[in-house]
């Protein structure tokens, strides 16, 4: 079964709220798995950064194999190849965990396996040649298996507050690179020692899905009534700002919603942006333009500035989105990732380097912070049963961009005015940012509009 099934207990009861969504209480989270559910927290992580951790080794082997100038067209069509198959299994599989069929464990013990062996082929025999195409598909359904359960997980175990569990798993995309950066800086990887280390990722991403559990449809910490508003200021603020789904939608009832294609242009701007800000700079820091070599020797550095800052803020990220509301850090990271790319601009104008690093480190905090509420917004919208097959039709938001850049990454060499591109990318994320701001639950109905009385007290009817 997809969801933890639990021994028949008299606490446990459901309750309705006055809009007929029901609740699953009485039962806690060490009822039901014997540990806290802070390990379903835990765990999701370890899988996202040992998944991404094992997709970057893959990438940088590739990168270490090209020994003519026209070998990276291979390494390009590949990452192609990884992302659109990434992309075509999350909805699938959200489709099954949500009908029973794929557990949590299957669905990221298989993922993991998927993606040991593209690594351990890697390892053994570093050039597959034409293998490299199937390779890739295989490591890209099992990296969606994997990140789409761990990415779902959190949020249903903590349905009263999951912006900072969601934060906190999103940031394993950009704590996974670290091993990696580490192990093997640009241009001195070794790929049998890289395809190793992918390969002891993904044993590592095995052992924690092992352990992964769903919760049963409709659960509640018995700790916190669903029915209340809490009595503690700040709860009761974090409440209000981030109000339960009034029900529980399917893919295609909330594919009818306005909500759901807002969120999806939030990502999709978001992720386009982040993936031009991090590819432009490197063919310009190669010419003149960026400033020759001592701009283009910043690029790669930026690249790790962008990855270590992401992942260093997801706990901000996570506290902003539970206290202040996730749409309104929804709409400052975009504004913020707008501002990053004009800030590059001028870095690239003026070979300003501590300006580049600034900003690439920026937009690495604001890819961050824009997926996390984006996230949890999916759930507090559509509520949790569904979540894994609606952030599923998320994924390809975000995954789309890089996929397409990848499969034409020949052609950013060549475009005439990279300073000129970065401007028309600073201003897409603002333009997302305003919509973000008006997001509403399907079916939560606005506050009612105050008609002054026509005829006050104290006066004449005519």
């Amino acid at each position: 079964m997809d969801t933890t099934v639990p021994p028949a207990s008299p606490v446990c009861r459901e309750v309705r709220d006055r809009r007929g969504r029901v609740y699953r209480v009485g039962e806690s989270d060490v009822d039901l798995m014997g540990r806290p559910r802070i390990w379903m927290v835990v765990l999701p992580w370890v899988g996202m950064t040992g998944i991404s951790g094992a997709a970057y080794a893959w990438v940088a082997a590739q990168a270490a194999l090209r020994d003519t100038p026209g070998g990276g067209g291979s390494l390009f069509r590949a990452a192609c190849l990884w992302l659109s198959a990434q992309a075509a299994v999350a909805f699938p599989a959200g489709r099954a965990r949500a009908s029973g069929r794929l557990s949590a464990r299957r669905a990221v013990v298989s993922g993991a396996a998927g993606v040991l062996l593209v690594c351990a082929a890697v390892a053994v025999v570093p050039d597959p040649g034409a293998a490299r195409a199937v390779l890739a598909v295989v490591g890209g359904a099992g990296a969606g298996l994997v990140q789409t359960t761990c990415l779902s997980v959190p949020g249903t175990w903590y349905p009263e507050r999951r912006g900072g569990p969601t934060a906190l798993v999103v940031g394993g995309l950009a704590h996974g690179a670290v091993p990696v950066l580490l192990l093997a800086p640009p241009g001195a990887a070794h790929p049998r020692v890289l395809g190793a280390s992918g390969a002891g990722m993904c044993l590592a991403v095995a052992a924690a899905g092992w352990f992964l559990r769903w919760p049963p449809r409709n659960w509640w910490p018995p700790h916190h009534d669903p029915l209340r508003v809490p009595a503690a200021p700040a709860a009761r603020g974090a409440r209000e700002k981030n109000p339960p789904a009034v029900r529980h939608h399917a893919p295609g009832q909330a594919a009818r919603t306005p909500v759901l294609w807002v969120l999806w242009l939030c990502l999709l701007g978001a992720a386009g942006v982040t993936v031009l800000g991090v590819c432009l700079p490197a063919p310009a820091g190669r010419g003149a333009a960026f400033g020759g070599a001592v701009f283009g020797g910043a690029a790669p550095h930026a690249t790790a500035w962008a990855v270590v800052a992401g992942g260093a803020a997801v706990g901000a990220v996570g506290v902003l989105c539970d206290r202040s509301g996730r749409r309104a850090v929804l709409g400052a990271a975009c504004a913020l990732l707008g501002l990053a790319r004009f800030g590059a601009a001028v870095a690239g104008r003026g070979d300003h380097v501590p300006l580049l690093l600034g900003c690439a480190a920026a937009a690495g905090l604001a890819g961050v912070a824009v997926l996390a509420p984006v996230g949890a917004l999916a759930a507090d919208h559509f509520g949790e049963n569904h979540s894994a097959s609606v952030l599923g039709l998320l994924t390809w938001a975000w995954l789309l961009p890089p996929a397409l850049l990848a499969g034409t990454a020949a052609a950013v060499g060549r475009v005439p005015d990279l300073h000129g591109a970065l401007l028309p990318a600073g201003c897409t994320p603002p333009a997302r940012a305003v919509p973000a701001l008006f997001l509403k639950a399907p079916g939560r109905p606005s506050a009612p509009r105050i008609v002054p009385n026509p005829h006050p007290l104290g006066e004449e009817m005519a």
